[in-house]
């Protein structure tokens, strides 16, 4: 799913929030927090992360916080949990990567123009900055990864389907967790169950009126709405829907970013790619193109329509066949970086906002489960965020995660994904009748299929893709 650029391009900082030489480790043990000395000798810091399958015995115990723990903590003096790593490119320091690219004006092609850069201070002085994955992609990685656990059955979690296999097959189903605006999606308001428009079923009415003061009826359908966002905008209530701010985000930003340059270039064996002749598109769309003006297609004036769209259609490049001359690209061409930081930061504060009539304490503490269940289970994916953008942790520097108190202080959260799958489960099976999911793991809680014009919608915006890949590109 691709995520457009947050307001705040980066964010704020990039000062590492998470410097366990520096914490504070008296945060109170009653909160239940697996604290512990830190140690600060070399053997310490490249001691294996909490990913490793290397665990003794007495390390996986420790990583087993339990669920009353986590519950006090969630309720108690805790304002965050948060986390910090510091990447490199696979390919090792100096190795070229692609932020993503985002629309530009042709009158501002200037190098390094379509990559989101931003000025950050760090250390005391301006740093020139990029960012490799933005808000929106980082919650929408999460929520891939909570997909894949909840499609393996190994959580229980409340997700709403709409199925597209009849009128665009190669997409399928479509879910609460995949839809840009999770359960507000357009696409979920389109699409029917029992033969009725979604908002207007039981279920669908039942979050119309979630707001801060009563999370109830949105965190029994999409609780993921609660933990990354949502806004009700195109409900019954229009833009005056609801609007539940991000209680989870993620970011990953390179730092001291060097502009650099691609080049493009094709050597056809066959063909040269010069002919006396036009290129027409063909009658029969399994053939593409043809010389033959009787076998293409004709416009409304009876005159063959030449294959490709630019002004050089008619051409055997629009049907990618012979060279292309070697090009430079230096406002897309890739930078380079000291390092990247990725940063999560967890707001306890924010969940604790979150008002339940009955069941608040069990209702958080399931969101800070399913918030930290989120982190591991992307993490545990790794950082290949693109094409020619794979990120590694530096020796030593693997996500870590501290609960951080309302004085300042902080201490080491220890947790690994096994772990966090069982603290979820466990939050979720303690929860009270009032708040509790309705279904059990991999089972949806709704099974939507698209209304006819949705439907008709989504075949005729693909005919028309479809159409115009047919003109094909340089």
């Amino acid at each position: 799913m691709t995520a457009p650029l947050h307001q705040s391009v980066i964010g704020e900082s990039v000062t590492d929030p998470l410097d366990v030489r520096s914490a504070v480790t008296n945060f109170p043990k009653s909160k239940g927090i697996l604290i512990g000395r830190i140690k600060r000798d070399h053997q310490a810091e490249l001691a294996p992360s909490f990913h490793s399958t290397q665990k003794t015995r007495q390390q996986a115990d420790q990583l087993m916080m339990k669920y009353d723990q986590f519950r006090d903590l969630v309720n108690g003096d805790a304002v965050a949990i948060r986390g910090s790593a510091t990447l490199e490119p696979a390919g090792g320091p100096g190795d070229k990567i692609f932020p993503p690219t985002h629309a530009v004006d042709d009158k501002n092609k200037k190098p390094g123009a379509k990559y989101p850069f931003e000025t950050r201070r760090i250390g005391g002085q301006d740093i020139t900055c990029v960012l490799i994955d933005s808000v929106q992609s980082q919650a929408n990685r999460m929520e891939e990864a909570l997909q894949a656990l909840w499609d393996e059955k190994q959580i229980v979690l409340p997700v709403v389907t709409v199925d597209f296999s009849e009128c665009a097959p190669e997409i399928g189903r479509v879910t609460s967790l995949t839809a840009p605006h999770r359960i507000a999606d357009a696409l979920l308001r389109d699409s029917l169950i029992d033969g009725q428009l979604f908002r207007l079923s039981e279920i669908g009415k039942s979050f119309t009126d979630a707001s801060t003061k009563n999370a109830t009826a949105l965190f029994k359908v999409c609780p993921t709405g609660l933990l990354f966002g949502l806004w009700d905008s195109t409900g019954p209530k229009g833009g005056l829907g609801a609007k539940f701010q991000r209680a989870l985000v993620s970011e990953i930003v390179g730092i001291n970013a060097a502009i650099g340059a691609k080049s493009a270039s094709r050597m056809d064996p066959v063909t040269t790619g010069k002919l006396d002749y036009p290129l027409y598109k063909a009658t029969d769309r399994d053939e593409m193109w043809t010389a033959d003006p009787d076998k293409a297609q004709k416009n409304n004036s009876g005159e063959p329509i030449k294959v490709g769209s630019n002004k050089k259609a008619g051409n055997p490049s629009a049907v990618v066949l012979g060279n292309i001359a070697p090009s430079v690209d230096s406002v897309a061409g890739g930078v380079t970086i000291d390092e990247a930081k990725h940063t999560v930061v967890l707001s306890l504060a924010s969940l604790r906002r979150l008002g339940f009539p009955t069941g608040a304490t069990e209702a958080r503490t399931t969101l800070a489960a399913l918030g930290l269940l989120a982190v591991l289970a992307s993490e545990s994916r790794g950082h290949d965020l693109r094409s020619r953008c794979l990120l590694v942790p530096k020796r030593g520097a693997a996500l870590k995660l501290e609960a951080v108190g309302r004085d300042g202080g902080a201490a080491p959260l220890e947790l690994d994904l096994a772990a966090a799958i069982k603290l979820y489960n466990d939050a979720v099976a303690a929860l009270p009748p009032d708040v509790k999911f309705p279904k059990a793991a991999g089972e949806a809680v709704a099974k939507l299929t698209p209304s006819p014009k949705l439907a008709d919608l989504v075949e005729r915006s693909r005919a028309l893709a479809a159409a115009e890949n047919d003109d094909g590109a340089e």
